[in-house]
């Protein structure tokens, strides 16, 4: 796998408290604080791949918006992660939050697919007005496939679970 340019590459974030969970967004306006918002006990990575004490893995969800920037900055993210940039580190997988309400131009859904490519798996989240408006989050207020992503990451960390590390 090749290796991104350095200038397209995460940085690495000490973390001092391990977490079930991290949402790294990809770039900036990627929604990772929104979903770290909606379940408080996993936090935002803060735009870089986390790196804590804790024996095993750092979970990892990346985060990008659904417009060609935001699925570039996240194909650059799987290509630092599977070419063994960051060790340590386990992609669960992609949440492409929509940058816009409607249907993705058919540009914009063949790179998404592209992109989900590089990870175990993707999820879709649709556009969400209130939180464009800035109203309080509320995981039961939120959209049935936000609910469904939430209730598969908890299957997935739930005992027995395995994902994909390097």
């Amino acid at each position: 796998m090749p290796v991104p340019d350095q200038v397209d590459q995460l940085r690495v974030v000490d973390q001092a408290k391990p977490a079930e969970l991290w949402w790294l967004g990809v770039h900036g306006g990627s929604g990772e604080s929104t979903l770290a918002g909606l379940v408080p006990e996993w936090p935002e990575a803060g735009h870089g791949w986390s790196r804590t004490a804790a024996p095993g893995p750092d979970r990892v969800v990346l985060v990008a918006r659904s417009n060609a920037r935001g699925l570039k900055a996240a194909q650059a993210a799987i290509m630092q992660w599977a070419s063994g940039q960051v060790p340590s580190i386990e992609v669960l997988g992609l949440v492409v939050i929509a940058d816009a309400p409607g249907r993705l131009p058919r540009p914009i859904r063949d790179l998404a697919q592209v992109v989900s490519g590089g990870v175990p798996r993707t999820w879709n989240v649709p556009w969400v007005e209130t939180w464009r408006l800035g109203e309080p989050l509320a995981l039961a207020d939120a959209p049935r496939e936000v609910r469904r992503l939430f209730d598969e990451l908890r299957v997935i960390l739930g005992p027995g679970a395995a994902g994909t590390n390097n």
